[in-house]
């Protein structure tokens, strides 16, 4: 099994030399499957996103690194993997407590690793977080207020609200199609 943590401390500060904040650090698939990956990613603090350039900057560095650790014989990931390396997307996870203040005001889907006042899955809109405590307005349930250590797994919902809040920074030739010749 991976180490997570170990991964991450990793990861980190190749992100932090490129000027960008990790958001996750996860493994997808399992050891006995031939589909794992290295799922990272990151964003530009600036933007919230990054470009396609910076995701290619940044797996760069992390498979350098990765590789340099492996020819000193720390082997991070058992078996064959790959690299994934992006930014977090409209309907980003939210994986710090910082994600619950930037984002408050937008709709997320919570589950909790046990329930509180009987709810383990909440959606809503994010009210805030204060100090380590995080409250969403749920749908059913009013405000919700939750210790952040007792989140499994939240995520943004996709809503025109949200769209409007993530234009992409360059659409700039989404709607071209260049065709080649064949000569």
């Amino acid at each position: 099994m991976a180490d997570i943590a170990r991964i991450t401390e990793i990861v980190e500060p190749e992100a932090k030399a490129l000027g960008f904040d990790l958001v996750r650090v996860k493994i997808i698939g399992s050891e006995a499957g031939d589909e794992r990956a290295l799922q990272i990613m990151a964003e530009d603090p600036a933007t919230g996103q990054l470009l396609i350039e910076q995701c290619a900057d940044l797996s760069r560095r992390i498979s350098d690194r990765i590789d340099a650790l492996e020819e000193q014989g720390e082997e991070l990931i058992e078996g064959a993997y790959r690299l994934e390396v992006s930014s977090p997307g409209i309907d980003r996870p939210l994986t710090r407590l910082r994600d619950f203040a930037d984002w408050a005001g937008h709709e997320a889907k919570v589950t909790l690793t046990e329930k509180i006042d009987d709810l383990r899955n909440l959606r809503g809109d994010i009210v805030g977080a204060d100090g380590e405590t995080v409250t969403i307005e749920d749908r059913k349930n009013g405000p919700v207020s939750f210790p952040f250590a007792a989140i499994h797994a939240a995520k943004l919902v996709l809503t025109d609200r949200l769209i409007a809040a993530t234009m992409p920074l360059d659409s700039s030739g989404a709607d071209e199609i260049l065709e080649e010749e064949e000569g």
